[in-house]
């Protein structure tokens, strides 16, 4: 288990309520350039906390107002501006008074945000430190917390794949079966090769996995991929996926609180409406049954009336996906006019 950390034991919580104080920089770990977890040197580095939160690892952070929200996201990695940006989006108003900030409110909704670790973030929203939290859906399984996933949000998607080097023998999951394979993720990795009726000899690693076969380490990796780049870089082959990851919301189960439930619903009018596009289009009365049959979806198109005898407008919600694929067709069936606009936000 790694450590918990937050980027500081300082980080200010919900409410102006801050967390233990840090002890001041001795002369010595000036001298020695000693740094916190967010390369600041104006706080000494924090012991070691593994596990948990427990009694005996120090005072606990101050609880947030009851009246107000708290909601994690990661600090650094790919994930940050992303889930910033979701916030804005959803009319939230994150006021980020700057990089450093490992907290901030939200000007237009009860709602705090504070900034930690991507993998601290299960375990945080699992032990009610924070309503809920983003993070990656491969962290939440990895840790192990007992939370549920309200929202997957569309952004930092990838893969947990199986690879091996190009000269191997492997072709398949099952040709795993008996060898050694190092991985960053063991307990991700354990579980879905087990899905998959596959069982190998783990090796734990904490960086640079694709370098393991060459080294002799293992015979094959475990890793998460997102372009499939680094595994040809390095001369590795993908045997294929046991997991598909992505940004996702979680909150604690049963916990008799519904405001991360509300907010899930307002994230998923933006999730959905980043994905779908409004189509307008012109369309003679006799090729309306062939335009609509175009147009996907379950819902029927809107058909208005026009001023020219003959000739109706067509509207509807279709996946932003298949817009170069109905472009054509709409046009070929006689469709005239046509527009497409984004969609801000969509309550389906």
């Amino acid at each position: 288990m790694h450590p918990l950390r937050t980027g500081g034991d300082d980080a200010p919580l919900a409410g102006g309520a801050t967390g233990r104080p840090r002890p001041a920089v001795s002369r010595g770990e000036q001298e020695n350039g000693r740094v916190d977890d967010n390369r600041d040197a104006r706080g000494a580095l924090a012991p070691s906390r593994r596990g948990r939160l427990s009694a005996d690892a120090g005072p606990a952070p101050a609880a947030p107002r009851a009246d107000r929200l708290t909601i994690a996201i990661p600090a650094k990695g790919r994930l940050r501006e992303p889930s910033v940006t979701l916030l804005e989006d959803a009319g939230l108003g994150p006021e980020q008074p700057g990089e450093r900030a490992l907290a901030f409110p939200c000007r237009n909704a009860p709602v705090d945000v504070l900034l930690v670790r991507a993998a601290d973030v299960p375990e945080y929203v699992q032990d009610g430190v924070v309503d809920c939290g983003v993070t990656g859906a491969d962290l939440v399984r990895e840790r192990g917390a007992d939370v549920e996933e309200l929202l997957r949000l569309g952004f930092g998607a990838c893969t947990l794949e199986a690879a091996v080097p190009e000269e191997s023998p492997a072709r398949t999951l099952r040709d795993l079966e008996g060898l050694r394979a190092a991985t960053v993720y063991p307990h991700l990795a354990r579980s879905t090769l087990s899905e998959h009726g596959v069982d190998v000899e783990l090796v734990e690693v904490t960086g640079s996995v694709e370098v393991a076969p060459r080294l002799r380490l293992a015979d094959a990796i475990v890793d998460l991929v997102s372009s499939g780049n680094t595994l040809r870089t390095n001369g590795l082959r993908s045997l294929g996926v046991l997991f598909e990851s992505e940004a996702t919301l979680i909150a604690r189960p049963n916990g008799g609180d519904d405001r991360a439930h509300r907010l899930a619903g307002v994230l998923r009018s933006v999730v959905e409406a980043r994905t779908t596009r409004y189509l307008m289009l012109n369309a003679p009365q006799s090729a309306l049954e062939e335009i609509c049959a175009i147009v996907p979806g379950s819902r029927a198109p809107s058909i208005l009336p026009l001023s020219e005898p003959g000739m109706v407008a067509v509207h509807a919600l279709v996946p932003a996906a298949d817009v170069w694929r109905l472009l054509p067709q709409l046009e070929a069936a006689g469709g005239s006019s046509i527009l497409l606009l984004p969609v801000e936000r969509m309550l389906s």
